[in-house]
């Protein structure tokens, strides 16, 4: 039997496929493929009504931290909120009038809270990736707490979303024992907790293959947040149109996949709502692409790409 508290440290991969990327063979000759993500996370966030020993502080309107330690932030919560009450109706108009798929990195916790969000997730037929069982940070558990909470997750989307989740994405980052925890599961397809490839590829977890399919963290709305990223609705859908643009040229001879990260109560507002159709539009224009799910993805390569060939 494993050791609960030993940890997997894989070795760190500097080339990956380097100048000889293998044809991602992408459905109908695409140059690309385009998958959007949604992270719902509303109502999973820390909270002191969760009886969390902090509030969250983070990926909001506003930053948080200025109401003093062990008091609600009504201001903060109300901001998530958003996201629940308007904002994932709003991605949801706009991709459902594009007719663009999409994969919910779904907290467990926030799909369970929501369930008119869950049903209409089911009903668009977009696929859930497990974003943990609250939106919180496993690096800061033990393997053994980390184990626990995976299993709750997954009990938790099975309930709500009437299957199990097949993809994995961790809050930010993964812990050294989250891949491990994953293969010794059994029933998870891939992970996406990596931002260091344009292909999915595959690893091996104490002698397993097992798939990645990495996400990003520049076509990600996330950036609004920060003082380096976005300060526009304008300088996202640049951003994002010049991505697509040069991965579209590029993939007459080398197709790979392009992720776009997005958040209800960011990218639901108005403004950045209309940012992202003018994108889907733009893409809408171009005839080689294949708009898809995450499961979608991780299906294809696994056909098409099986460990070790």
């Amino acid at each position: 039997m494993t050791n609960p508290t030993q940890r997997w440290t894989p070795a760190r991969d500097f080339i990956g496929y380097a100048d000889a990327p293998p044809p991602a063979r992408w459905p109908d000759r695409a140059r690309v493929a385009v998958q959007i993500v949604i992270n719902y996370e509303e109502g999973s966030e820390y909270n002191n009504a969760d009886g969390d020993a902090r509030t969250e502080l983070g990926l909001a309107e506003a930053p948080g931290g200025r109401v003093p330690a062990g008091q609600r932030d009504m201001a903060f919560e109300s901001m998530y909120e958003y996201g629940s009450r308007v904002g994932f109706w709003r991605l949801l108009q706009v991709l459902r009038e594009r007719g663009v798929p999409a994969t919910v990195f779904g907290c467990a916790v926030a799909l369970e809270r929501n369930p008119r969000v869950a049903e209409a997730i089911a009903t668009a037929g977009f696929d859930v990736c497990c974003h943990g069982y609250r939106w919180e940070e496993v690096f800061r558990m033990s393997a053994e707490q980390e184990r626990e909470r995976m299993a709750l997750a997954i009990a938790s989307i099975t309930r709500t979303m009437g299957s199990r989740p097949q993809g994995w994405y961790c809050r930010y980052g993964a812990s050294e024992n989250t891949r491990r925890l994953l293969v010794e599961e059994g029933g998870f397809l891939y992970d996406s907790d990596a931002y260091n490839d344009e292909l999915p590829y595959w690893v091996e977890v104490d002698a397993k293959p097992h798939l990645v399919v990495p996400y990003t963290m520049d076509a990600n709305d996330g950036k609004f947040a920060s003082p380096s990223g976005f300060g526009t609705p304008f300088d996202f859908e640049n951003y994002l149109k010049a991505t697509f643009d040069r991965l579209y040229e590029e993939g007459e001879h080398t197709p790979r996949l392009m992720s776009v990260g997005l958040h209800p109560r960011i990218t639901g507002r108005p403004a950045r709502a209309q940012a992202l159709a003018a994108f889907l539009d733009h893409v809408r224009q171009h005839e080689r692409v294949w708009l898809c799910r995450r499961i979608d993805v991780a299906q294809h390569w696994l056909r098409e790409h099986p460990f070790g060939t």
